[in-house]
């Protein structure tokens, strides 16, 4: 059972500095409210960089390891991984007057005894998405 998790933002930076900023995944620190740390550990950014995130929620701390699929503006998709879930990222950016509208979906996808627990997670995964959105804003409009 896949659960998604989606929410888009209008900001005032271009479509460029955007698409730029968000693609180089070492920024989610700054702009995905859960997210700890993410280090790049291999890659030049492109398709096939590889990322260690880590990240705080339902007050437990998640490490994932993300692959970068596609890197083609409008579209960055980048894929985490660990023995429980997967996380399928894809983050659209589109220009809108002088600035930008961005839309960012998770696909989460659990497994093992993790995806018993769908009907808990789902509330919390909306809520980590709304916050996303707040600090997402919020890092794009400084750029």
């Amino acid at each position: 059972m896949t659960t998604t998790v989606e929410r888009t933002v209008r900001t005032t930076a271009s479509p460029d500095a955007a698409f730029a900023y968000l693609v180089d995944f070492r920024s989610a620190p700054d702009w995905d409210y859960g997210t700890i740390s993410c280090e790049r550990t291999s890659g030049d950014g492109g398709p096939g960089t590889t990322y260690a995130n880590v990240s705080k929620f339902a007050g437990n701390t998640v490490e994932l390891e993300y692959t970068t699929e596609k890197v083609e503006q409008p579209e960055f998709v980048i894929v985490g991984r660990n023995e429980t879930t997967t996380s399928r990222d894809t983050i659209t950016v589109r220009p809108e007057g002088e600035g930008s509208v961005v839309t960012y979906r998770a696909d989460f996808d659990f497994s093992g005894a993790v995806r018993f627990l769908g009907p808990v997670m789902t509330p919390l995964l909306n809520r980590l998405g709304d916050n996303t959105a707040r600090t997402l804003k919020e890092s794009l409009d400084r750029l």
